[in-house]
């Protein structure tokens, strides 16, 4: 079918069952895509999430499955996750406000994430998933209800001042490397037999030292051997310890000073394209084809230099951070994230795409249990039956593809009994201080709206 140039100034808005089932979708579509990511941390070493395994081949399958993860959805199908979590926010809160009086919708929108917290602490530390999203998810949500009325242009605003925070972050850390190492390598460079170093000296090459070594393809290497010695064939126990100082820190240290503003900038967007219209698909097919074009490719550009960059040093992050002069990684999240949604809305407006795309609409409605479900199996399977480190990087894919295949085709059958989830029902009893109806009944539609799974649960 042809796309005219008709199609792409008018076009209509979803329909209001067509907007559950899309949002749906692209939920399950965002879920399932960040398995790709997450499966490279836990089928081996998390110094490998980004990096080849310079002890495998590097061209071939494995070349090819880092550059499909690198270049085209590291971080975008996160952003996709985040974006759907800030409209599902504004759509809980409006219904809730609704339909509750004074102040019930407050407590019932802030027990959810109180609950969200609490199991993303339990996917964290019981399910051996150090990267897990629900519990910074859970804190940065917690701001988000004083913002629920703002108009979306000032929604964007906001977000548009966390992209510059998040920049200056991202360099500030890279400047702040590049001094350590410019200082390192001028102490370095002194006579250490004719001049004795400065206690400041001391500590300079110290910090030198420890950045190189840490940050070298030879010492990452090192440091990933440690971690497999550590964790292939321990105990259930063994991996918890291990982890223990892991999640503490992620949740921590790393959380405060990244995930604050990544999150909340996806999470404002997500609110402004809802409140917009634009998640709805009631812009000009124009808007989204232009949208789609400027932001993927803009985005696939910027990120085609930094993923040759990575390649060609061999993964060296001491050798990368002396020669790269600007990051732009929230920009390139930003644009491609924003380009992949508009093409995502754009397909399922005009051409037979809507019948594929609805496919991922079950697992989208049953996200929260897909994803505690995703730590839950590759828990059992790379760390109880043994197959952590044992797998090169594109066979990690085939893994991730059976999970796929189990997801979608359970999810389907599923909801054909059930209205929710185990898991969204087990949130939404907590939620709401009752437990929740679970089967679906004889005359129930399946398509039936359930407007607060656009958020993760």
């Amino acid at each position: 079918m042809s796309v005219t140039t008709n199609d792409l100034d008018h076009g209509q808005p979803l329909q209001k069952k067509e907007r559950i089932l899309f949002l749906d979708s692209i939920r399950g579509i965002a879920l399932l895509g960040i398995l790709l990511m997450n499966s490279m941390a836990q089928s081996q070493s998390h110094h490998y999430y980004d990096k080849m395994d310079l002890s495998q081949p590097i061209t071939g399958a494995n070349f090819y499955a880092w550059v499909g993860e690198m270049f085209f959805f590291e971080g975008t199908m996160r952003g996709l996750f985040s974006i759907l979590f800030g409209a599902g926010t504004i759509l809980l809160l409006t219904r809730l406000t609704k339909t509750r009086p004074g102040l019930e919708p407050a407590d019932i929108f802030y027990r959810r994430l109180l609950w969200l917290l609490v199991f993303g602490l339990v996917n964290a530390f019981v399910f051996l998933w150090p990267g897990d999203i629900l519990y910074p998810y859970a804190l940065c949500g917690l701001l988000l209800f004083p913002f629920r009325n703002l108009s979306p242009k000032n929604l964007l605003w906001i977000a548009f001042a966390l992209l510059l925070i998040g920049t200056y972050r991202e360099n500030s850390d890279l400047y702040h490397s590049k001094k350590i190492i410019s200082k390192g390598l001028a102490v370095q460079a002194l006579d250490t037999t004719k001049v004795k170093l400065t206690d400041q000296q001391k500590e300079d090459l110290g910090k030198f030292t420890s950045f190189k070594e840490g940050n070298s393809k030879e010492g990452m290497a090192k440091a990933a051997t440690k971690e497999v010695k550590r964790i292939k064939g321990q105990s259930y126990l063994s991996i918890f310890r291990n982890y223990l100082g892991v999640n503490m820190m992620i949740e921590s240290i790393a959380f405060y000073k990244f995930f604050w503003w990544d999150i909340l900038l996806f999470f404002f967007t997500g609110m402004a394209f809802y409140k917009s219209g634009f998640l709805l698909g009631k812009k000009s097919n124009l808007v989204y084809f232009l949208t789609a074009l400027i932001g993927i490719g803009a985005g696939l550009l910027i990120n085609y230099f930094f993923v040759k960059e990575q390649y060609h040093l061999r993964f060296d992050n001491y050798e990368f951070t002396q020669r790269w002069k600007f990051s732009y990684y929230e920009i390139r999240r930003v644009l491609q994230t924003t380009g992949y949604l508009s093409l995502l809305i754009l397909l399922y407006k005009l051409i037979p795409f809507k019948k594929l795309i609805n496919i991922f609409a079950p697992v989208g409605q049953m996200a929260f249990t897909n994803y505690l479900s995703q730590s839950i199996i590759t828990s059992i399977f790379f760390y109880g039956f043994n197959w952590f480190a044992r797998l090169q990087r594109y066979e990690v894919y085939y893994v991730v593809a059976a999970i796929w295949v189990f997801q979608i085709i359970f999810s389907h059958i599923w909801l054909r009994y059930f209205r929710f989830g185990p898991f969204e029902w087990l949130w939404r009893s907590l939620t709401y201080l009752q437990k929740q109806p679970m089967r679906r009944q004889k005359q129930e539609p399946l398509a039936t709206p359930v407007p607060e799974l656009v958020t993760v649960s």
